[in-house]
Protein backbone atom coordinates (compact mmCIF):
# COMPACT_ATOMS: atom_id res chain seq x y z
CA UNK A 1 0.00 0.00 0.00
CA UNK A 2 1.30 3.05 -1.12
CA UNK A 3 1.67 6.34 1.36
CA UNK A 4 -1.34 7.80 -0.40
CA UNK A 5 -3.33 4.44 0.65
CA UNK A 6 -3.31 3.08 -3.00
CA UNK A 7 -3.34 -0.97 -3.28
CA UNK A 8 0.02 -1.63 -5.22
CA UNK A 9 -0.29 -5.32 -5.31
CA UNK A 10 1.65 -8.01 -4.57
CA UNK A 11 5.48 -7.43 -5.70
CA UNK A 12 9.28 -8.62 -4.93
CA UNK A 13 10.17 -7.01 -1.09
CA UNK A 14 13.28 -5.61 -3.00
CA UNK A 15 10.96 -3.24 -5.53
CA UNK A 16 8.69 -2.36 -2.55
CA UNK A 17 11.65 -0.96 -0.72
CA UNK A 18 12.45 0.87 -3.64
CA UNK A 19 9.32 2.30 -3.98
CA UNK A 20 8.95 3.80 -0.49
CA UNK A 21 12.56 5.07 -0.74
CA UNK A 22 11.58 6.47 -3.78
CA UNK A 23 8.98 8.69 -1.91
CA UNK A 24 11.15 9.36 1.24
CA UNK A 25 9.43 6.81 3.59
CA UNK A 26 9.84 3.74 4.77
CA UNK A 27 8.27 0.23 4.46
CA UNK A 28 6.40 -1.10 7.20
CA UNK A 29 5.00 -4.49 8.08
CA UNK A 30 1.75 -3.88 9.00
CA UNK A 31 0.51 -7.41 8.59
CA UNK A 32 3.18 -9.99 9.17
CA UNK A 33 1.32 -12.98 9.43
CA UNK A 34 -0.80 -12.75 6.00
CA UNK A 35 0.40 -14.75 3.22
CA UNK A 36 2.04 -12.52 1.58
CA UNK A 37 2.64 -9.92 4.33
CA UNK A 38 1.03 -6.81 3.90
CA UNK A 39 3.44 -3.97 3.90
CA UNK A 40 2.45 0.01 4.10
CA UNK A 41 4.69 2.74 2.78
CA UNK A 42 4.75 5.58 5.74
CA UNK A 43 7.18 7.94 7.98
CA UNK A 44 7.74 5.18 10.83
CA UNK A 45 8.64 8.21 12.96
CA UNK A 46 5.55 9.88 12.77
CA UNK A 47 3.41 6.79 12.99
CA UNK A 48 5.53 6.14 16.32
CA UNK A 49 4.64 9.33 17.33
CA UNK A 50 1.00 9.82 16.92
CA UNK A 51 0.63 6.03 18.03
CA UNK A 52 1.86 7.05 21.36
CA UNK A 53 -0.18 9.84 21.83
CA UNK A 54 -3.08 8.38 21.43
CA UNK A 55 -1.80 5.62 24.25
CA UNK A 56 -1.24 8.86 26.46
CA UNK A 57 -4.65 10.52 26.28
CA UNK A 58 -6.38 7.19 26.09
CA UNK A 59 -4.96 6.25 29.79
CA UNK A 60 -5.42 9.78 31.09
CA UNK A 61 -9.07 8.82 30.07
CA UNK A 62 -9.30 6.25 32.47
CA UNK A 63 -9.81 5.95 35.86
CA UNK A 64 -8.69 3.26 38.46
CA UNK A 65 -11.13 2.56 40.60
CA UNK A 66 -10.30 2.52 44.65
CA UNK A 67 -11.83 1.01 47.47
CA UNK A 68 -12.41 3.54 50.49
CA UNK A 69 -12.71 2.18 53.91
CA UNK A 70 -15.14 3.84 56.66
CA UNK A 71 -15.11 2.46 60.27
CA UNK A 72 -17.78 2.17 62.38
CA UNK A 73 -18.82 0.89 65.68
CA UNK A 74 -22.21 -0.44 66.62
CA UNK A 75 -22.92 2.58 68.87
CA UNK A 76 -21.57 5.02 66.58
CA UNK A 77 -23.01 8.59 67.66
CA UNK A 78 -25.38 10.48 65.24
CA UNK A 79 -22.35 13.41 64.76
CA UNK A 80 -19.94 10.37 63.53
CA UNK A 81 -22.14 8.54 61.39
CA UNK A 82 -23.29 11.70 59.46
CA UNK A 83 -19.40 12.91 58.87
CA UNK A 84 -18.57 9.41 57.81
CA UNK A 85 -21.59 8.95 55.62
CA UNK A 86 -20.40 12.48 54.00
CA UNK A 87 -16.97 11.05 53.31
CA UNK A 88 -18.78 7.69 51.89
CA UNK A 89 -21.04 9.81 49.52
CA UNK A 90 -18.20 11.60 48.28
CA UNK A 91 -15.94 8.48 47.49
CA UNK A 92 -19.20 7.18 45.87
CA UNK A 93 -19.64 10.42 43.60
CA UNK A 94 -16.07 10.14 42.33
CA UNK A 95 -16.84 6.14 41.02
CA UNK A 96 -14.82 4.64 44.10
CA UNK A 97 -15.68 2.10 45.99
CA UNK A 98 -16.28 1.96 49.47
CA UNK A 99 -15.70 -0.86 52.16
CA UNK A 100 -18.05 -0.27 55.61
CA UNK A 101 -16.13 -2.22 58.32
CA UNK A 102 -17.83 -2.69 61.92
CA UNK A 103 -15.45 -3.46 64.74
CA UNK A 104 -16.76 -5.37 67.87
CA UNK A 105 -15.34 -4.94 70.87
CA UNK A 106 -15.84 -7.44 74.17
CA UNK A 107 -19.43 -8.20 74.71
CA UNK A 108 -20.62 -6.36 71.58
CA UNK A 109 -20.08 -8.88 69.65
CA UNK A 110 -23.33 -10.66 71.38
CA UNK A 111 -25.19 -7.72 69.80
CA UNK A 112 -24.70 -8.52 65.87
CA UNK A 113 -27.86 -6.70 65.08
CA UNK A 114 -26.56 -3.37 65.93
CA UNK A 115 -24.36 -3.75 63.11
CA UNK A 116 -26.64 -5.22 60.56
CA UNK A 117 -28.85 -2.17 61.63
CA UNK A 118 -26.24 0.69 60.98
CA UNK A 119 -25.22 -0.72 57.72
CA UNK A 120 -28.38 -1.47 56.59
CA UNK A 121 -29.32 2.27 57.58
CA UNK A 122 -25.92 3.30 55.62
CA UNK A 123 -27.08 1.48 52.58
CA UNK A 124 -30.42 3.03 52.41
CA UNK A 125 -29.42 6.62 52.77
CA UNK A 126 -26.18 6.06 50.43
CA UNK A 127 -28.94 4.21 47.48
CA UNK A 128 -28.54 7.78 44.99
CA UNK A 129 -25.07 7.08 44.44
CA UNK A 130 -24.12 3.70 45.13
CA UNK A 131 -25.71 -0.08 45.27
CA UNK A 132 -24.48 -2.76 47.13
CA UNK A 133 -21.84 -5.14 45.91
CA UNK A 134 -21.42 -7.81 48.65
CA UNK A 135 -23.79 -7.80 51.16
CA UNK A 136 -22.85 -7.73 55.33
CA UNK A 137 -20.61 -10.44 56.23
CA UNK A 138 -18.32 -10.97 59.27
CA UNK A 139 -14.44 -11.47 58.82
CA UNK A 140 -13.52 -12.56 62.63
CA UNK A 141 -15.17 -9.61 64.60
CA UNK A 142 -15.83 -7.18 61.62
CA UNK A 143 -18.70 -7.08 60.18
CA UNK A 144 -17.91 -5.66 56.26
CA UNK A 145 -20.07 -4.22 53.69
CA UNK A 146 -18.97 -3.10 49.77
CA UNK A 147 -20.78 -0.82 47.86
CA UNK A 148 -19.79 0.23 44.32
CA UNK A 149 -20.86 3.46 42.71
CA UNK A 150 -24.13 3.61 40.15
CA UNK A 151 -22.93 3.41 36.67
CA UNK A 152 -22.85 6.51 34.52
CA UNK A 153 -25.47 8.27 32.89
CA UNK A 154 -25.48 6.96 29.14
CA UNK A 155 -23.99 3.41 30.75
CA UNK A 156 -25.71 0.23 29.99
CA UNK A 157 -29.18 -0.56 32.15
CA UNK A 158 -31.88 -2.19 31.91
CA UNK A 159 -33.09 -3.88 28.50
CA UNK A 160 -36.88 -2.58 27.27
CA UNK A 161 -39.69 -4.54 27.36
CA UNK A 162 -40.14 -6.22 23.95
CA UNK A 163 -42.79 -4.64 22.31
CA UNK A 164 -46.40 -6.57 23.07
CA UNK A 165 -44.97 -7.64 26.12
CA UNK A 166 -45.47 -4.08 28.33
CA UNK A 167 -46.62 -4.75 31.57
CA UNK A 168 -49.86 -3.42 31.74
CA UNK A 169 -51.42 -1.50 34.98
CA UNK A 170 -54.53 -3.31 36.12
CA UNK A 171 -55.90 -7.03 36.23
CA UNK A 172 -54.36 -7.75 32.47
CA UNK A 173 -50.47 -9.40 32.80
CA UNK A 174 -49.60 -8.47 29.22
CA UNK A 175 -50.84 -6.47 26.10
CA UNK A 176 -52.29 -8.16 23.70
CA UNK A 177 -49.84 -8.49 19.95
CA UNK A 178 -51.43 -6.20 17.67
CA UNK A 179 -51.71 -7.31 13.92
CA UNK A 180 -49.88 -4.56 12.92
CA UNK A 181 -46.56 -6.43 14.74
CA UNK A 182 -47.51 -10.16 14.26
CA UNK A 183 -45.16 -13.05 16.48
CA UNK A 184 -42.32 -14.12 14.43
CA UNK A 185 -41.96 -17.73 14.47
CA UNK A 186 -38.51 -19.47 15.19
CA UNK A 187 -38.43 -20.83 12.33
CA UNK A 188 -38.61 -16.84 10.23
CA UNK A 189 -35.96 -15.68 12.96
CA UNK A 190 -33.64 -18.34 12.18
CA UNK A 191 -34.29 -18.04 8.52
CA UNK A 192 -33.19 -14.02 9.34
CA UNK A 193 -30.27 -14.88 11.24
CA UNK A 194 -29.16 -16.62 8.28
CA UNK A 195 -29.46 -14.26 5.53
CA UNK A 196 -28.06 -11.70 7.62
CA UNK A 197 -24.58 -13.86 7.80
CA UNK A 198 -24.72 -14.86 4.83
CA UNK A 199 -24.34 -11.07 3.61
CA UNK A 200 -21.71 -9.93 6.19
CA UNK A 201 -18.63 -8.28 4.55
CA UNK A 202 -16.00 -10.26 4.03
CA UNK A 203 -17.68 -13.95 4.26
CA UNK A 204 -16.30 -14.98 0.81
CA UNK A 205 -12.70 -13.30 0.63
CA UNK A 206 -10.14 -13.91 -1.87
CA UNK A 207 -7.20 -15.85 -1.65
CA UNK A 208 -4.01 -14.20 -2.17
CA UNK A 209 -0.91 -15.20 -3.80
CA UNK A 210 1.62 -16.46 -1.98
CA UNK A 211 4.83 -14.34 -2.94
CA UNK A 212 7.54 -12.19 -1.05
CA UNK A 213 5.18 -8.88 0.15
CA UNK A 214 2.11 -6.95 -0.72
CA UNK A 215 2.37 -3.30 -0.57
Amino acid sequence: MSSAGEQLGVMPTDKAIELAQNEGFDLVEVSPTARPPVCRIMDYGKYKYEKNKRAKISKKRQHTVQVKEIKLRPKTEEHDYQFKKKHAEEFLGKHNKVKFTVFFRGREFDHQEMGHRILGRMREELAHVGVVERAPQFEGRLMTMIMAPLPAKGGPGPKPAAPGTERAKGPVAERPVTAERPVETAAERLVENTVEKIQEPGANGNEREDTDAEA
